[in-house]
């Protein structure tokens, strides 16, 4: 193969969506994927079956410190055209739970998928291909030296993703790279990730471990209802990893133990129909036993329910919707499914991808300062982001 016009850096979600883009408007297109295959963070998602999007995408599931940057790549390329693309390559799906796509199958099936588009667009790609230290040429284009040997492109796609999972082969090479052109960085950090205990409260919650319900987390003003998981190490499940990408270090962090009740109202009228009944043993009906018997330890009131005034129940109730207690920290990058942060959005074309500093370079996907609620949003923002730069590489 002779020089590509376009090297991408990355071959997963948005780098293989860039590549088929742009493979399909006639451009010679190369991705490097460091790893020993491409789509490996695809592959192990979901469960095995990739949460590969969601019914509803909107702006206000992302985060980033400027959150309007996302609005463009999201308006043009949405959820509908990626089911589309789905459909037409025969995937069965189905949605789990609030607009939650997943594959009937296998998320090997969505793998298959890119790489036949790829291919069909004459993209190659070379795996195990670690990339040295890139340089941009007088005249224009870049040079990316490789274990194969250097290349030198006209446009460089940088869809090295973030921080999170070190052992699926994610590194810093893109932030590197963003720096050495010259662009700035947003703090990163892990987001969708468990948070953890430290003594005293792990000892307390320890007995916890394995106890699951449905639960409700709020962090700045967001309210996510989901599962609520004890671990060994602390508190995890679908509201916890959505809180976690809201949580600071040193905040308290509030769950509502019955979100899908009142339950001023409902000890009330338990109150009224069983008087001689303890309040552990009614908690108990709502709540698993471990857990009914862990807020009894930490306070709440185990007497009849009889002997339980108005304030007394509405005290109760107001725990049960705003329990709160002080992690730690988190599992960090090593659990996590997204990296916070990331290349500073505000130096990056919405419309393009391109950089504003440097011609010629690109950043798509997880690399930017965009992260999405959990839920299939990250996979829509890198198919988004990748099928805008393929547009234009």
């Amino acid at each position: 193969m002779t020089d590509p016009d376009v090297i991408v850096l990355g071959g997963g979600a948005a780098g293989l969506m860039c590549a088929i883009e742009a493979g399909r408007r006639g451009r010679r297109v190369l991705v490097l994927e460091g790893s020993n295959r491409a789509g490996k963070k695809i592959l192990m998602s979901g469960g095995g079956r990739c949460n590969f999007t969601n019914l509803d995408v909107t702006p206000e599931n992302f985060l980033s410190a400027n959150p309007h940057f996302c609005k463009s790549a999201l308006a043009r390329y949405t959820q509908w055209d990626f089911i589309a693309l789905v459909e037409r390559h025969g995937i069965a799906w189905h949605e789990k739970e609030l607009g939650q796509l997943f594959c009937d199958e296998s998320s090997k099936q969505i793998v298959a998928m890119l790489l036949a588009e790829c291919e069909a667009a004459g993209v190659r790609i070379e795996v195990r291909a670690d990339v040295g230290s890139v340089t941009r040429l007088e005249d224009e284009g870049f040079r990316v030296p490789t274990a194969l040997g250097p290349f030198t492109a006209e446009s460089l796609v940088v869809a090295t993703g973030g921080l999170s999972i070190p052992k699926m082969g994610a590194s810093g090479f893109g932030y590197e790279l963003a720096r050495q052109f010259g662009h700035r960085l947003q703090p990163t950090r892990a987001g969708l990730v468990p948070l953890t205990f430290e003594p005293p409260e792990r000892d307390r919650y320890a007995d916890l471990a394995g106890v699951a319900l449905p639960a409700a987390t709020e962090a700045g003003g967001h309210r996510f209802d989901a599962g609520l998981l004890f671990t060994h190490r602390g508190i995890s499940g679908p509201a916890i990893l959505q809180l976690s990408s809201y949580w600071q270090p040193g905040d308290t962090a509030t769950v509502d133990l019955l979100p899908d009740r009142d339950a001023e109202a409902w000890l009330t009228e338990r109150r009224a129909a069983r008087p001689d009944a303890g309040l552990r043993g009614v908690l108990a009906e709502a709540l698993p036993r471990r857990l009914a018997q862990q807020l009894i330890d930490l306070g709440l009131p185990d007497r009849p329910l009889r002997q339980l005034q108005p304030a007394d129940i509405r005290a109760t109730a107001e725990r049960l919707h705003a329990w709160s207690f002080s992690p730690a920290g988190t599992e960090g990058y090593r659990t996590a499914e997204v990296t916070l942060g990331g290349v500073n959005v505000d130096e990056v074309s919405s419309s393009r991808f391109e950089s504003k500093r440097v011609p010629g370079l690109f950043f798509i996907g997880e690399v930017l300062d965009v992260t999405g609620h959990l839920g299939g949003y990250n996979f829509q923002w890198a198919w988004a982001s990748g099928h805008a730069a393929g547009q234009v590489v």
